[in-house]
């Protein structure tokens, strides 16, 4: 099979390459954290940049082991990151607290049935849409832990 990229399409797939290792735990900044599913396949990817007239995006170290280098993580790349980042933590900080008030309604067997009843839905979805509307409005400032439980 033979696939040919413009520049521009390949310097898109080295971004995009970027963002699955980031979400799959690997950091650019620490080369031991890069999954060993994905190592061989990122050498080969990162390592047609310069065909693909993008080697200013790619470096290599001291073994030849190639890596995406900072024009390519920051900008765009970084800012798709912190969207990303941003709408992960709000979406299982509600979730995680609409389930927990759902629990202490109706009991941590019945919350974590395979499917929840109709009724029990509802409520969720509406615990869901109080946290949602409090965290639009006023962020984390209204959030308090109470250490020890309830209060």
């Amino acid at each position: 099979m033979k696939v040919s990229f413009t520049t521009k399409e390949y310097a898109r797939l080295l971004e995009l390459v970027h963002l699955g290792l980031w979400v799959a735990g690997a950091r650019p900044d620490d080369p031991a954290t890069m999954p060993e599913r994905y190592a061989d396949l990122t050498q080969k990817v990162l390592g047609l940049a310069e065909p693909f007239g993008c080697a200013d995006l790619v470096e290599a170290d001291v073994n030849g082991e190639y890596f995406l280098n900072e024009k390519l993580t920051g900008g765009v790349a970084q800012e798709k990151l912190d969207a990303y980042a941003e709408d992960v933590f709000w979406g299982e900080l509600v979730a995680r607290l609409a389930g927990r008030d759902l629990r202490a309604e109706i009991g941590a067997e019945a919350a974590e049935a395979e499917e929840l009843e109709p009724q029990h839905e509802v409520a969720l979805t509406e615990h869901e849409d109080t946290y949602w509307r409090e965290f639009e409005a006023h962020g984390i400032d209204h959030l308090v832990v109470l250490r020890g439980g309830r209060g």
